[in-house]
């Protein structure tokens, strides 16, 4: 009994450096930022109790809606085309094929290049006079297709949703490469004495059993789609008229560039609110489909 309870002391000792750090920037701005959402204020006269004022004026702001649908475009892109393009390429690099390492290394490479980096690289593909794209079009006869593809409302969000597969895609590799390595060689065996090769078997057998992966990429999908900020602030700092604007960018447009850091406060509180709702449905599909 008391070996128990050194060993719980000890466990909570040990998690509480980390328990601090986590209660330090994550728990306290949260706090603060439910707090200066009550207020009108500009960060350097007074502050003004104004209560849920802020919140009415953003649920009645077109802009804002605006945001939140390219916010779900966001979120649609990651779940139709990292998620997808990730566990494809994953499929591929778990066979035994020759060059799978420099092809993990390669697609991984826009993971860990920085944001600013990814968006200097797309600004240059897009560019108008001199990118890669609108030059390749122009080299194959098509002039025809080319276009302003960032300053174009029509294409600018699609070109955005390139630019962040591209930029994630690799993540999501990795983790389904993990999990692909973690099925027993037993499984994939049986598999084939029974028969089943190629599609069949991916869709019966080896999804199934990293079906838990999956839903783990989809929520972290979901999380980030609500964090992306400087791939778009860079390329085109939500323009054309707020047509790639997302609601970090509305949030930090209010904030730092407004002043009104009390409504920035507000946007933020229901970034994290959307984000929870969405994670939590999420979550509960797929309890029930484990059910």
């Amino acid at each position: 009994m008391h070996t128990l309870k050194r060993t719980k002391w000890a466990i909570f000792f040990g998690l509480l450096p980390s328990l601090i750090i986590y209660i330090g920037i994550a728990v306290v701005p949260i706090g603060l930022s439910m707090y200066y959402s009550l207020f009108n204020w500009d960060g350097i006269t007074d502050k003004v109790f104004i209560g849920f004022d802020n919140f009415t004026k953003i649920f009645g702001d077109d802009i804002f809606w605006l945001s939140v649908k390219n916010n779900v475009i966001i979120m649609l892109t990651g779940l139709v085309g990292q998620i997808p393009l990730g566990l494809a390429i994953a499929l591929l690099l778990n066979r035994s094929l020759k060059g799978a390492g420099f092809f993990r290394t390669v697609s991984f490479l826009p993971v860990v290049i920085s944001s600013v980096m990814v968006s200097l690289i797309w600004g240059m593909i897009y560019n108008t006079e001199y990118g890669f794209l609108n030059g390749f079009l122009g080299l194959i006869g098509l002039e025809s297709w080319q276009r302003n593809w960032l300053g174009d409302p029509s294409w600018s969000m699609i070109s955005i949703s390139v630019a962040y597969i591209w930029q994630n895609f690799g993540l999501y590799m990795i983790i389904f490469l993990a999990a692909l390595q973690s099925i027993p060689g037993e499984v994939n065996e049986a598999a084939e004495l029974d028969g089943s090769t190629g599609l069949h078997r991916v869709f019966t057998i080896t999804i199934p059993m990293i079906r838990a992966t999956i839903l783990v990429a989809v929520v972290y999908s979901i999380s980030n789609s609500f964090r992306v900020f400087d791939l778009i602030q860079i390329l085109t700092g939500g323009g054309p008229a707020h047509q790639t604007e997302v609601m970090t960018v509305y949030m930090y447009n209010a904030a730092f560039i407004s002043r009104q850091f009390g409504f920035g406060s507000a946007v933020s509180i229901l970034i994290l609110l959307f984000s929870l709702i969405i994670v939590s449905l999420v979550n509960k599909f797929g309890r029930e489909k484990d059910a």
